[in-house]
Protein backbone atom coordinates (compact mmCIF):
# COMPACT_ATOMS: atom_id res chain seq x y z
CA UNK A 1 0.00 0.00 0.00
CA UNK A 2 1.76 3.15 -1.04
CA UNK A 3 0.50 6.93 -1.07
CA UNK A 4 3.12 7.95 -3.09
CA UNK A 5 0.28 8.88 -5.75
CA UNK A 6 -1.79 10.14 -3.50
CA UNK A 7 -3.69 13.81 -4.62
CA UNK A 8 -1.49 16.71 -4.37
CA UNK A 9 -3.20 20.20 -3.06
CA UNK A 10 -4.46 21.37 -6.26
CA UNK A 11 -6.20 18.23 -7.04
CA UNK A 12 -8.51 18.15 -3.55
CA UNK A 13 -10.58 20.60 -5.69
CA UNK A 14 -11.57 18.15 -8.06
CA UNK A 15 -15.25 17.51 -8.01
CA UNK A 16 -14.97 13.72 -8.34
CA UNK A 17 -11.98 13.50 -5.70
CA UNK A 18 -13.95 15.69 -3.17
CA UNK A 19 -16.77 13.79 -3.15
CA UNK A 20 -14.86 10.59 -2.81
CA UNK A 21 -13.64 12.16 0.22
CA UNK A 22 -16.52 13.15 1.62
CA UNK A 23 -18.14 9.85 1.30
CA UNK A 24 -15.47 8.22 3.23
CA UNK A 25 -15.42 11.02 5.74
CA UNK A 26 -19.39 10.24 5.69
CA UNK A 27 -19.25 5.96 6.03
CA UNK A 28 -16.10 6.40 8.97
CA UNK A 29 -18.50 8.88 11.08
CA UNK A 30 -21.58 6.96 10.38
CA UNK A 31 -19.52 3.79 11.34
CA UNK A 32 -18.09 5.44 14.39
CA UNK A 33 -21.68 6.43 16.00
CA UNK A 34 -22.88 3.44 15.03
CA UNK A 35 -20.07 1.08 17.01
CA UNK A 36 -21.08 3.41 19.92
CA UNK A 37 -24.55 2.38 19.78
CA UNK A 38 -23.51 -1.05 19.67
CA UNK A 39 -21.07 -1.07 22.44
CA UNK A 40 -23.87 0.74 24.58
CA UNK A 41 -25.73 -2.28 24.22
CA UNK A 42 -23.14 -5.36 24.29
CA UNK A 43 -22.26 -3.26 27.75
CA UNK A 44 -25.73 -4.40 29.43
CA UNK A 45 -24.79 -7.94 28.92
CA UNK A 46 -21.42 -7.68 30.76
CA UNK A 47 -21.08 -10.68 33.39
CA UNK A 48 -19.60 -7.84 35.94
CA UNK A 49 -19.42 -3.70 36.65
CA UNK A 50 -15.41 -4.18 35.23
CA UNK A 51 -16.08 -5.98 32.20
CA UNK A 52 -18.55 -3.37 31.60
CA UNK A 53 -16.64 -0.20 32.37
CA UNK A 54 -14.07 -1.41 29.73
CA UNK A 55 -16.70 -1.82 26.95
CA UNK A 56 -17.94 1.92 27.98
CA UNK A 57 -14.35 3.09 27.44
CA UNK A 58 -14.14 1.55 24.30
CA UNK A 59 -17.49 3.17 23.70
CA UNK A 60 -16.34 6.58 24.87
CA UNK A 61 -13.46 6.12 22.43
CA UNK A 62 -15.37 5.63 18.86
CA UNK A 63 -17.27 8.63 20.11
CA UNK A 64 -14.41 10.64 20.00
CA UNK A 65 -13.47 9.18 16.68
CA UNK A 66 -16.48 10.25 15.18
CA UNK A 67 -16.27 13.96 16.71
CA UNK A 68 -13.29 14.34 14.53
CA UNK A 69 -14.71 13.08 11.43
CA UNK A 70 -18.13 15.23 12.23
CA UNK A 71 -16.33 18.33 12.68
CA UNK A 72 -13.90 17.89 9.26
CA UNK A 73 -17.07 17.47 7.47
CA UNK A 74 -18.52 20.99 9.17
CA UNK A 75 -14.78 22.54 8.18
CA UNK A 76 -15.21 21.51 4.38
CA UNK A 77 -18.68 22.80 4.53
CA UNK A 78 -21.25 19.86 4.40
CA UNK A 79 -23.97 18.49 6.98
CA UNK A 80 -22.68 15.11 8.54
CA UNK A 81 -25.66 14.20 9.09
CA UNK A 82 -27.05 14.12 5.81
CA UNK A 83 -23.86 12.59 4.11
CA UNK A 84 -23.79 10.08 6.94
CA UNK A 85 -27.55 9.51 6.66
CA UNK A 86 -26.85 7.91 3.14
CA UNK A 87 -25.01 4.93 4.89
CA UNK A 88 -27.82 3.96 6.95
CA UNK A 89 -29.07 1.01 5.03
CA UNK A 90 -25.89 -0.55 4.42
CA UNK A 91 -25.11 -0.42 7.91
CA UNK A 92 -28.32 -1.84 8.93
CA UNK A 93 -27.75 -4.61 6.60
CA UNK A 94 -24.49 -5.52 8.26
CA UNK A 95 -25.51 -5.38 12.19
CA UNK A 96 -28.88 -7.12 11.38
CA UNK A 97 -27.14 -10.14 9.81
CA UNK A 98 -23.80 -9.86 12.31
CA UNK A 99 -26.15 -9.07 15.63
CA UNK A 100 -24.27 -10.82 18.79
CA UNK A 101 -25.55 -13.39 21.16
CA UNK A 102 -24.02 -12.09 23.95
CA UNK A 103 -21.44 -10.31 25.10
CA UNK A 104 -18.25 -12.53 24.10
CA UNK A 105 -19.48 -12.33 20.75
CA UNK A 106 -20.02 -8.63 20.71
CA UNK A 107 -16.19 -8.50 21.78
CA UNK A 108 -15.02 -10.80 18.71
CA UNK A 109 -17.30 -8.51 16.65
CA UNK A 110 -15.67 -5.58 17.80
CA UNK A 111 -11.87 -6.36 17.76
CA UNK A 112 -12.20 -8.48 14.77
CA UNK A 113 -14.83 -6.52 12.53
CA UNK A 114 -14.30 -3.25 13.38
CA UNK A 115 -10.57 -4.37 12.49
CA UNK A 116 -11.25 -5.70 9.07
CA UNK A 117 -13.13 -2.37 8.49
CA UNK A 118 -10.12 -0.20 9.35
CA UNK A 119 -8.19 -1.98 7.30
CA UNK A 120 -10.38 -1.81 4.20
CA UNK A 121 -10.47 2.30 4.97
CA UNK A 122 -6.84 2.55 5.07
CA UNK A 123 -6.25 1.27 2.22
CA UNK A 124 -8.20 3.42 0.57
CA UNK A 125 -6.59 6.33 2.65
CA UNK A 126 -3.32 5.71 0.91
CA UNK A 127 -5.46 7.39 -2.46
CA UNK A 128 -5.98 10.49 -0.12
CA UNK A 129 -4.51 14.48 0.26
CA UNK A 130 -1.92 14.25 3.18
CA UNK A 131 -4.64 16.09 5.69
CA UNK A 132 -7.75 13.99 4.74
CA UNK A 133 -5.54 10.92 4.94
CA UNK A 134 -3.60 11.81 8.46
CA UNK A 135 -7.08 12.18 9.92
CA UNK A 136 -8.74 8.79 8.55
CA UNK A 137 -5.79 6.86 10.34
CA UNK A 138 -6.37 8.72 13.21
CA UNK A 139 -9.69 7.74 13.74
CA UNK A 140 -8.96 3.85 12.29
CA UNK A 141 -6.01 3.98 15.26
CA UNK A 142 -7.92 2.05 17.62
CA UNK A 143 -9.84 2.32 20.61
CA UNK A 144 -6.62 1.29 22.87
CA UNK A 145 -8.17 -1.86 24.48
CA UNK A 146 -7.29 -4.66 22.36
CA UNK A 147 -5.54 -6.16 25.33
CA UNK A 148 -8.98 -5.91 27.43
CA UNK A 149 -10.67 -7.91 24.64
CA UNK A 150 -7.85 -10.51 23.92
CA UNK A 151 -7.37 -11.38 27.19
CA UNK A 152 -11.45 -11.55 28.03
CA UNK A 153 -11.68 -13.98 25.08
CA UNK A 154 -8.61 -15.84 25.86
CA UNK A 155 -9.84 -16.58 29.82
CA UNK A 156 -13.58 -17.55 28.34
CA UNK A 157 -11.62 -20.33 25.93
CA UNK A 158 -9.76 -21.10 29.22
CA UNK A 159 -12.55 -21.51 31.16
CA UNK A 160 -14.89 -23.09 28.82
CA UNK A 161 -13.06 -24.43 25.74
CA UNK A 162 -16.28 -25.05 23.33
CA UNK A 163 -16.32 -21.32 23.32
CA UNK A 164 -13.78 -21.64 20.96
CA UNK A 165 -15.39 -23.27 18.98
CA UNK A 166 -18.36 -20.92 18.54
CA UNK A 167 -16.31 -17.97 18.52
CA UNK A 168 -14.13 -19.14 15.71
CA UNK A 169 -17.19 -20.03 13.46
CA UNK A 170 -18.67 -16.24 14.29
CA UNK A 171 -15.12 -15.10 13.45
CA UNK A 172 -15.26 -16.60 10.03
CA UNK A 173 -18.87 -15.20 9.25
CA UNK A 174 -17.70 -11.52 10.26
CA UNK A 175 -15.33 -11.59 8.17
CA UNK A 176 -17.34 -12.28 5.29
CA UNK A 177 -20.05 -10.44 6.05
CA UNK A 178 -17.64 -7.44 6.39
CA UNK A 179 -16.17 -7.92 3.05
CA UNK A 180 -19.14 -7.91 1.66
CA UNK A 181 -20.11 -4.62 2.99
CA UNK A 182 -16.79 -3.11 1.83
CA UNK A 183 -17.08 -4.48 -1.38
CA UNK A 184 -20.87 -2.60 -1.39
CA UNK A 185 -19.56 0.34 -0.04
CA UNK A 186 -17.40 0.96 -3.14
CA UNK A 187 -19.76 -1.13 -5.30
CA UNK A 188 -22.98 1.78 -4.49
CA UNK A 189 -20.27 4.99 -4.73
CA UNK A 190 -19.08 5.81 -7.87
CA UNK A 191 -16.78 8.73 -6.47
CA UNK A 192 -15.08 6.69 -3.37
CA UNK A 193 -14.35 4.13 -5.92
CA UNK A 194 -13.11 6.16 -8.64
CA UNK A 195 -10.29 7.96 -5.56
CA UNK A 196 -9.68 3.63 -4.84
CA UNK A 197 -9.25 3.04 -8.77
CA UNK A 198 -7.42 6.15 -9.58
CA UNK A 199 -10.09 8.55 -10.69
CA UNK A 200 -8.57 11.97 -9.69
CA UNK A 201 -5.89 11.44 -12.87
CA UNK A 202 -3.65 9.57 -10.61
CA UNK A 203 -2.74 6.34 -10.83
CA UNK A 204 -4.84 3.84 -8.16
CA UNK A 205 -5.93 0.28 -7.87
CA UNK A 206 -5.93 -2.09 -10.99
CA UNK A 207 -7.34 -5.57 -10.69
CA UNK A 208 -4.26 -6.75 -9.64
CA UNK A 209 -4.17 -3.94 -6.58
CA UNK A 210 -7.35 -4.78 -5.25
CA UNK A 211 -6.60 -8.92 -5.32
CA UNK A 212 -3.89 -8.09 -3.18
CA UNK A 213 -5.66 -5.17 -1.03
CA UNK A 214 -7.77 -8.28 -0.23
CA UNK A 215 -5.40 -10.81 0.24
CA UNK A 216 -3.61 -8.56 2.88
CA UNK A 217 -7.09 -8.02 4.16
CA UNK A 218 -7.85 -11.86 4.73
CA UNK A 219 -4.33 -12.23 6.55
CA UNK A 220 -5.27 -9.15 9.07
CA UNK A 221 -7.97 -11.17 9.84
CA UNK A 222 -6.33 -14.28 10.22
CA UNK A 223 -3.61 -12.66 12.81
CA UNK A 224 -5.89 -10.85 14.74
CA UNK A 225 -8.11 -14.74 15.42
CA UNK A 226 -4.46 -15.87 16.38
CA UNK A 227 -4.33 -13.23 18.53
CA UNK A 228 -7.75 -14.34 20.25
CA UNK A 229 -7.01 -17.55 20.23
CA UNK A 230 -9.46 -18.75 17.42
CA UNK A 231 -8.76 -20.84 14.80
CA UNK A 232 -9.36 -18.20 11.40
Amino acid sequence: MASEDSPSPNEIDDPVYRQGMIELLGVLAYGEITACERLAEDAKMAPDLKTRAEIMAMEAAEFDHFAQLRDRLVELGEDPYEIMATFTDTFDRFHKQTAPADWLEGLVKAYVGDGLAADFYREIAAYLDAETRALVLETLSGTGHSEFVIDAVRGAIEDDPKVGGRLALWGRRLMGEALSQAQMVVAERDALSAVLVGGVDHPGMDLAGIGRMFTRLTEGHAARMEKLGLAA
